[in-house]
């Protein structure tokens, strides 16, 4: 009997390990901002930085993806002037389907700002509305 059961344990701990160290979901996200005011890469790492795993369990990777599209630049009087939406939206294979479940934007200006400053503002922006598409959905 217990050379039965030893196998079996075996077996069942191994599953367990494995099933814990289990990779992190791979979300889908698009980012249709110019590069000069957040890069792609950018803008992929604010997503994966404040999208929690548990929000790929009540929406599958498969059905769902994340948009971002951050606009702006500077006025006549150096201000800069930026907007950023997020949308959480289905996706249909690699296609995103733009109708989105959830949206947020938000808007940010800074006076006598580089464009170094205004990229970081954009990336801010675009930060708080990410966050605002999570807390809508937990």
């Amino acid at each position: 009997m217990i050379r039965r059961l030893t196998p079996l344990l075996l077996i069942s701990t191994l599953l367990f390990s494995a099933s814990a160290i289990a990779a992190a979901p791979k979300f889908k996200i698009k980012n249709n901002s110019p590069a000069i005011l957040i890069s792609d890469a950018s803008a992929t790492a604010i997503w994966v930085e404040n999208l929690p795993e548990k929000l790929a369990k009540q929406f599958p990777v498969k059905k769902w993806g994340y948009l971002s599209e951050v606009n702006g630049g500077f006025d006549d009087h150096k201000v800069c002037i930026v907007a950023a939406r997020a949308m959480m939206v289905p996706v249909s294979g690699k296609n995103f389907i733009y109708a989105p479940m959830k949206t947020a934007a938000t808007i940010g200006t800074q006076a006598g700002a580089t464009p170094e400053q205004c990229s970081a503002l954009a990336k801010a922006k675009l930060k708080e509305a990410i966050h605002s598409i999570v807390v809508a959905v937990e």
